[in-house]
């Protein structure tokens, strides 16, 4: 399992994208697929897990959320295709 975790959601191939952190990136990824919470991942329909790096302790994983979040979209679609150039929805794996 994965300690901290630095996540991106995805509305779409190419679509509107949310920029997480969480400590338990299978049960934080289930919430945002079944809108568990009212606000922006469930207003646009960020159900779709494109990208992830995991850290070794939170501190780092916010600070590198908060470097991600001030990115511009081009850099973060370059990092998410780096990694998954078809934008698979990456939640299923994280579960086997």
């Amino acid at each position: 399992m994965y300690y901290a975790c630095v996540y991106i959601m995805a509305s779409a191939p190419q679509g509107t994208l949310y920029i997480g952190v969480t400590n338990d990136l299978v049960r934080r990824v289930w919430e945002h697929r079944i809108g568990a919470a009212p606000g922006f991942t469930k207003a646009y329909g960020l159900k779709r897990l494109v990208y992830f790096e995991s850290h070794d302790d939170i501190t780092a994983a916010i600070q590198r959320e908060k470097q991600l979040k001030k990115w511009r979209r081009d850099w973060k679609v370059e990092l998410i295709e780096r990694e998954n150039p078809r934008w698979d929805d990456l939640y299923e794996a994280l579960c086997k």
